[in-house]
């Protein structure tokens, strides 16, 4: 059922999905179909913003035929792999084909419960709902370590979020300090105009994007491993180490195209300096160094004591506040963009298919 994303006097809606990025839309697509009244606070001025200000080059490990939400296939060749801004048009498409009610340039400030439910507080005024359900997803505040501030002040640093091609960042010597997917394949652009160091703890496994002609989801999805539970010991295994798709650093290394350093443990004037006691003298660093949870707006007892989300597959112990969009919310499917629909799936069906929050029978 659809709500006029500005009628914010009328009477309380059933539920208030807060993100308006992939999460957020395939929730709404779900409470559609279930008949509820419902808005989508989206941070954004445009729908799919947030992909359009990654970094330049920045394509999907997952092609399409595995980036779609639910009720709409992802255009164009589905094993071709999309490009930041082909996802950010896709988010905006679903939008219009399915006229779901977002309200944009509306960050919520602050979330609090009433005795019949929920208000929002935003820039565009107050939303009053009878349950809430948070999409805002992982990318919300870039962290980088404390001793980042301690480098020299011409050493150029720029965190992996703020970084858009190759020529944000002067000549020379680059230290990428994290190697994760989005360390791997930046550190991998700037090999080809820097000299390129990847500063890693823990190395990570790295998979190929396709392997015996066949995308490699295909394979893990063969193997079942899409579908390990968060909460099994696979599960937290693989938590643990989440493999690299499609860009391996050892074998660039190898092939002398960048090299490989420990783990950052702090600084010395133009210097990183690694576990191990060496130092990397550097012209510029790129930290992609991850984010932090920011739910400093929601004041509702489901955070822990380091301000991450308190949940069972996205169902917290306060009635009517849910999750979707967590990695490992509920399956290793859940941190893809094309495995988020059934975790919305699923917690509309089992929670908010009828008037009022329900929790788990």
């Amino acid at each position: 059922m659809r709500v006029p994303p500005d009628d914010q006097s009328a009477a309380p809606l059933d539920v208030l999905v807060i993100g308006g990025g992939q999460a957020g839309l395939a929730a709404g697509y779900h409470l559609q179909r279930a008949g509820r009244t419902f808005c989508i606070l989206d941070a954004n001025a445009r729908t799919g913003d947030s992909w359009r200000a990654r970094y330049d080059s920045l394509v999907l490990f997952t092609p399409a035929k595995r980036s779609a939400l639910p009720g709409l296939p992802f255009p164009g060749d589905p094993e071709h792999y999309p490009t930041k801004d082909e996802v950010a048009d896709y988010l905006h498409a679903y939008v219009q084909a399915f006229e779901l009610p977002v309200a944009h340039a509306s960050p919520v400030l602050h979330l609090q419960a009433t005795p019949t439910g929920f208000t929002a507080d935003t820039p565009q005024g107050h939303w009053t709902a009878r349950a809430v359900v948070v999409a805002t997803g992982p990318f919300q505040t870039p962290h980088t370590p404390a001793f980042a501030r301690t480098l020299a002040p011409d050493v150029v640093q720029l965190h992996s979020s703020a970084y858009r091609r190759p020529t944000d960042l002067p000549p020379g010597r680059v230290v990428v300090v994290g190697s994760g997917n989005s360390g791997a394949q930046i550190a991998q652009e700037l090999s080809r105009t820097h000299t390129v160091t990847v500063a890693q703890g823990r190395p990570q496994p790295a998979l190929p994007q396709r392997l015996l002609g066949r995308d490699i989801f295909d394979w893990l999805s063969a193997l079942g491993l899409l579908e390990v539970k968060a909460a099994s010991p696979l599960g937290r295994a693989l938590q643990r180490r989440d493999p690299v798709i499609g860009t391996n650093l050892r074998h660039l290394s190898r092939t002398r195209q960048l090299r490989l350093a420990p783990r950052i443990v702090g600084t010395a004037g133009r210097a990183l300096i690694t576990q191990d006691g060496g130092r990397l003298e550097t012209e510029s660093v790129l930290w992609a160094t991850g984010f932090r949870p920011n739910y400093r707006w929601l004041a509702v007892d489901v955070l822990t004591d380091q301000g991450q989300p308190m949940h069972d597959g996205g169902v917290t112990r306060v009635p009517g506040v849910f999750f979707v969009g967590l990695p490992w919310q509920r399956t290793r499917n859940s941190a893809l963009l094309g495995g988020v629909g059934q975790d919305a799936e699923r917690l509309i069906d089992h929670h908010l298919s009828s008037p009022g929050p329900r929790r788990t029978p």
